[in-house]
C-alpha cells in the first residue's frame, strides 16, 4: 500500500515565495546533511539568503561535502544546540533574519527558546503548525492545521490556529477561504465533545466575521467529497470543498498528513506561524521536495 510515487514540488508555492526573493533565513544547526542540502537547493530557487548557525568547522565540512562554497554567507559559531537557538532568536528579535529553520538540534530546545519572552517573538498569538499538502506540481492545496504542534487546543487556541492558516491562505491567491472544522459527525453530540466544539468554533467565526467560509462539524467524507456531501444532504459552502481541514487534536492532523505522504506521495510543506518570524520545522524523514516546499511556505509566511 505505500507508495512510490515521488513527491513533487508545487510550483504555485514556489512562484508566490519567489515575489520576496532572498529572504535571510537563520539555519540553526545547520551541520546537517539534509539542512544543508535543502539550503543550496532554496538559494539556487532564489528563495533565501542563509546565516548558518552553530560548529563553524562542522558547518563547512557539510558545505563542501556538497561542493557548496559558503564562503559568501555569514556563519556564527556556536558551541551546543543551546547556544544556537538562543543565536537564532537573537537574530529574528533584531529583524537579521526573517524565517527560522531548524538544523540538527532537537525541536523543543528550538521552541522553548523560541518561546521565552525574553526574545519578544511572540506578539499577542498563538503559534500553530500547517501543513500545505499537494500531490503534484499544479495541485490545489489542501491546509491540515493543526497537526505538529498543539496536541489538544481548547477552543480559544482553536481560534488562534484558524485566523493562522486563513491568513496563509490568503497569501497565495485563495481570497476566501472554506475551512471545514473536522470530527466524526456532521451533527453536534454530547458524546463527541470534537463536534460540540466544532459548532461553537464556526459560531465564533461568523460573529467575528472571518474572511472564510468555516463549517463545522464536518466529517472528514463530507468535508473533501461533494458525492458524500451530496448523498448525505449536507449542503453549505464548505461540504465537499474544503482547502483547510482544522483538526480536533494533533494525533488527527499529523495522522492525516502522513497517510497522504507515504500512500498517496504528497508534498507536505510544514511550518509554524504566529510568531515574529515562520519557523521551518522538518522531520529526518521528509523527502528533500518536502524540505524544499516548507521553506518555501515560510518565506511566504515572513513576506
Amino acid at each position: 500500500m505505500l507508495t512510490k510515487k515521488e513527491a513533487k514540488i508545487p510550483d504555485n508555492l514556489i512562484a508566490v515565495a519567489k515575489k520576496t526573493p532572498g529572504m535571510t533565513a537563520g539555519i540553526v544547526c545547520a551541520n546537517h546533511d539534509s539542512s544543508m542540502e535543502s539550503a543550496k537547493k532554496a538559494v539556487e530557487l532564489n528563495l533565501i539568503k542563509p546565516v548558518f548557525i552553530g560548529d563553524k568547522i562542522a558547518i563547512e565540512e557539510k558545505a563542501e561535502k556538497f561542493n557548496w562554497n559558503i564562503s559568501k554567507y555569514e556563519i556564527i559559531n556556536s558551541s551546543n544546540e543551546k547556544e544556537s537557538a538562543i543565536t537564532g532568536a537573537e537574530l529574528a528579535r533584531d529583524n537579521k533574519i526573517k524565517i527560522m529553520i531548524k538544523g540538527n538540534l532537537h525541536t523543543d530546545v528550538l521552541m522553548k527558546t523560541y518561546l521565552k519572552k525574553d526574545f519578544g517573538l511572540i506578539e499577542g498569538k498563538r503559534l500553530s503548525h500547517i501543513w500545505h499538502m499537494t500531490l503534484s506540481e499544479n495541485d490545489k492545496p489542501l491546509f491540515i492545521t493543526d497537526g505538529a504542534l498543539n496536541v489538544a487546543p481548547r477552543i480559544d487556541v482553536k481560534m488562534h490556529i484558524l485566523k493562522n492558516v486563513i491568513d496563509f491562505a490568503t497569501r497565495i491567491n485563495i481570497s476566501k477561504p472554506k475551512v471545514a472544522i473536522l470530527s466524526g459527525t456532521e451533527d453536534p453530540i454530547e458524546s463527541m465533545p470534537s463536534s460540540i466544539e466544532a459548532k461553537e468554533l464556526m459560531d465564533r467565526a461568523i460573529n467575528e466575521n472571518i474572511n472564510a467560509f468555516v463549517h463545522g462539524p464536518l466529517a472528514f467524507d463530507n468535508a473533501v467529497s461533494p458525492e458524500a456531501a451530496a448523498i448525505k444532504n449536507i449542503s453549505n459552502e464548505v461540504a465537499g470543498q474544503a482547502d483547510i481541514l482544522l483538526v480536533p487534536n494533533l494525533e488527527t492532523g499529523n495522522s492525516l498528513s502522513k497517510i497522504m505522504v507515504y500512500f498517496m506521495g504528497a508534498c507536505a510543506a510544514g511550518f509554524i506561524v504566529g510568531g515574529k518570524v515562520p519557523v521551518v520545522v522538518t522531520s529526518r524523514a521528509d523527502s528533500s521536495s518536502s524540505r524544499i516546499a516548507s521553506i518555501a511556505a515560510s518565506v511566504i509566511a515572513a513576506q
